[in-house]
């Protein structure tokens, strides 16, 4: 069950007052921070009061006026701000709903190592960066090791590596969920990184979570994780 040939055999202020309208500027100060931040509608209405109510005699400084209305317009911005923030997420999210109910019925390649046997076949793309060296172990849902083989595998990219169901002493294991796992070296006896591959039929979309999940062969996978669709 060589890779190639032999593999495929496998996040208050008070109002003012009219007695001072420079302490009633103090007060607003001191708390705009959170409660305009927190309350944009109350931040309108005391600035308003604080003008209708302010000393005809001692009227409100012209530089303190000037800073609230600054510090009004950059409130009112970052509102806007955060109201297109939430927008764009839920355009985002609309989108990558779209997304991905158009994969269902394909056929998808994601990266990963656990595939499903079914009718004594289960497959797999393994992309090997060099010639190596490497032992393929094969495990059912519970670790337990069904088959093991070592083979000379040659450099390349979505190698199909097939295993028709049997273990190391021909028993016939049922279809299910088994896992490939590959400790490959090259000639020098230096560990090569082997990347594995599974491909199925998307069968569903979970649109409840964010993102939304893919469901392959019994198995959930992130639109991100598509590598490409085949058929």
């Amino acid at each position: 069950m060589a890779i190639g040939d032999a593999i495929t055999a496998s996040p208050a202020v008070s109002g003012t007052t009219t007695t001072s309208s420079s302490s009633s500027s103090s007060s607003l100060s001191s708390t705009s921070g959170s409660t305009i931040a927190g309350n944009f509608q109350t931040f309108l209405t005391l600035l308003t009061t604080q003008l209708q109510n302010q000393n005809p005699l001692d009227p409100l400084d012209t530089n303190q006026f000037t800073q609230q209305l600054v510090q009004f317009a950059g409130v009112e911005q970052q509102l806007k701000t955060n109201d297109q923030l939430a927008s764009l997420l839920s355009l985002q999210q609309t989108t990558q709903a779209t997304q991905a109910l158009a994969f269902v019925g394909k056929t998808a390649v994601v990266n990963g190592s656990t595939a499903a046997l079914s009718s004594g076949t289960a497959n797999w793309d393994v992309s090997v960066p060099k010639d190596c060296t490497m032992t393929a172990t094969i495990t059912n849902s519970v670790g337990q090791t069904v088959f093991s083989g070592t083979y000379t595998a040659s450099a390349g990219n979505n190698q199909p590596y097939t295993w028709n169901g049997q273990g190391n002493d021909g028993t016939q294991w049922p279809d299910g969920q088994y896992k490939l796992t590959i400790d490959a070296k090259d000639s020098s006896g230096n560990p090569v990184a082997v990347s594995t591959q599974v491909q199925g039929t998307v069968s569903s979309v979970d649109l409840t979570q964010q993102p939304p999940l893919l469901s392959i062969d019994g198995q959930t996978y992130t639109v991100n994780q598509i590598q490409r669709i085949v058929g």
